[in-house]
């Protein structure tokens, strides 16, 4: 069953449906729906266990592409550009696949439509194991999480996820803070968010893949089945970017995507 996702609108044109990534939420596209939203009309979401959307028991990507036609249907939305980030780019394949009547074109940013082992242990390590009692700033979070997570940047944008309680829903005087992610549904869910979209192809539309020159997402291995299940699929490099090519190289990164879009 689909669920109704926390979104953000602007700017003004044809629809274009940003879709972020796994830990992630509506802002970590926030520079891109800026660079983009003078010609297109920016759908930023918010996706099922993430941010400000609902928390779900089941976590799929023939699921969460339910909950962004179900979207598009309450937005009166009949057809959509899509440009999705590593989860986010899956799940504007899996929607691509499953609904391609209702897609006009899809940019995906360093992702493949492939199965991945585990690259998240870690992480995830950190997270369940953050004792959130006593915390009492961002500062101390960030140094208990430092030992599971090493790099600053990446714990920034986990701690992102961290909020406030407010006084009146606070029944815990030892805990300052909470998350915003369903944590134990995307634990128990790792190994459908790690799978390939479901569906056979091929979707002829238009797809855009977007790799960071540094990156491991997208590799030569991984030709055959982006070509077969998006054959009019064309890839574009960003050197000297990594798995964060939208935000490390902003510009060169919008750019692609509004050559792309214009076409």
């Amino acid at each position: 069953m689909s669920v109704e996702l926390n979104h953000r609108i602007s700017g003004q044109g044809e629809p274009l449906i940003l879709l972020h990534g796994l830990f992630g939420s509506l802002e970590n596209l926030g520079g891109v729906a800026r660079r983009l939203q003078d010609d297109w009309q920016i759908h930023s979401l918010d996706q099922r266990n993430h941010g400000s959307s609902p928390h779900t028991d089941e976590m799929t990507y023939p699921l969460m592409a339910s909950d962004v036609v179900a979207y598009m249907d309450a937005t009166g939305i009949e057809k959509a550009h899509l440009l999705g980030h590593s989860m986010g780019g899956k799940v504007a394949m899996q929607v691509a696949l499953q609904y391609p009547e209702r897609v006009q074109t899809t940019i995906v940013a360093d992702i493949a439509p492939v199965t991945y082992p585990p690259r998240h242990d870690a992480i995830l390590e950190g997270l369940k194991n953050l004792d959130l009692r006593g915390v009492k700033s961002r500062s101390e979070a960030d140094s208990r999480l430092a030992e599971y997570v090493e790099i600053p940047g990446v714990r920034q944008f986990l701690l992102k996820n961290l909020e406030r309680i407010p006084k009146e829903e606070n029944t815990d005087d030892e805990r300052l803070f909470r998350w915003r992610l369903n944590l134990p549904v995307i634990d128990a869910s790792y190994s459908n968010l790690a799978a390939a979209p479901e569906g056979n192809g091929p979707h002829d539309g238009k797809v855009l893949f977007i790799k960071g020159a540094d990156s491991a997402y997208i590799q030569t291995k991984h030709q055959d089945t982006i070509q077969r299940l998006f054959p009019n699929a064309e890839l574009k490099i960003i050197e000297g970017t990594g798995h964060w090519l939208h935000a490390e190289k902003a510009d060169t990164f919008a750019n692609l995507c509004r050559e792309f879009l214009a076409q």
